[in-house]
């Protein structure tokens, strides 16, 4: 009897170390170098993920991946790629087919801002503002989610915004892209039931990153006024609402209620409102 308890227990074992789904995934992780990214790279690296991590900068990603493999021992592959250039999608797919790597899990979380009235701003950042936020983001999805399809089973996780509900006064061209990942997100879970393969659109309000320095987003009402977020819980909340299956995941008690109640009001009245939200402290 001892060793018919010992074998059931050593069978038990084995299904168990030999049945990691997380462990043999792989997550593709577009702007992985810092803010949402690297919090991203973490939470996955902690569930026994590989990670495939996309960046312009190679020394932040190579740092990333050092702490990671410290940490975690967490495999991880490095790419470094600017995703505002035109075609980068393709760029990077052609990559990831010559080292024979395959994504199970895609998080688009690359993207940027600016702040400043839409004449004003620089045309060529603008641009690559589109490029990045929209262009890349569609075509990488497109370049990867057959195989997701053919395997039946995938998860993609867009990272969208708060932003996306309204229009945005002084950051019209973001706003805008940030609809787009929304509307783009929620069609195509739409087209995916029943193949296996989920996609979420991750909506978080102010958050503390460095996107905030980047877009100019300091002196306005919305981060002088507004405690943000951190990160790593915007970043936690889309990975565990990813894991659901939800569709549209908006972080936030009072994101959630905001983002619901805009659609009662006129489209010129969203606007005045996320003006006055968005203007600089005078």
């Amino acid at each position: 009897m001892l060793w018919y308890d010992l074998i059931v227990l050593l069978g038990i074992v084995f299904l168990f170390l030999s049945h990691k789904p997380f462990a043999m995934s792989t997550v593709l992780i577009t702007g992985a170098s810092f803010g949402l990214g690297s919090d991203f790279a973490s939470l996955f690296a902690a569930d026994k993920y590989e990670l495939i991590l996309v960046a312009r900068s190679e020394d932040r990603l190579l740092e990333l991946q050092e702490k990671l493999n410290t940490k975690y021992k967490a495999k991880s592959y490095v790419i470094v790629c600017d995703l505002a250039k035109h075609n980068a999608a393709f760029e990077l797919k052609s990559e990831l087919d010559r080292r024979n790597l395959q994504v199970d899990v895609l998080v688009n979380n690359a993207g940027f801002g600016e702040f400043g009235l839409f004449y004003e701003i620089d045309a060529l950042r603008q641009q690559q503002m589109i490029e990045l936020n929209v262009t890349t983001l569609t075509s990488l999805t497109r370049l990867l989610l057959p195989d997701m399809i053919q395997r039946k089973q995938g998860k993609i996780l867009n990272v969208a915004s708060t932003a996306a509900f309204q229009p945005g006064p002084l950051m019209a061209v973001y706003f805008a892209t940030k609809a787009y990942v929304l509307s783009f997100s929620a069609a195509l879970a739409n087209e995916l039931k029943g193949t296996g393969v989920t996609v979420t659109a991750l909506c978080p309000g102010a958050t503390e990153t460095q996107f905030v320095k980047n877009a100019n987003l300091g002196e306005s009402k919305l981060f002088k006024r507004m405690k943000p977020a951190t990160s790593m819980d915007v970043a936690k909340f889309g990975v565990q609402a990813m894991h659901k299956g939800q569709v549209v995941a908006v972080h936030g008690g009072i994101n959630k209620l905001l983002s619901w109640s805009v659609k009662f009001f006129p489209i010129t009245w969203q606007t005045a409102m996320a003006r006055k939200i968005q203007e600089r402290v005078s």
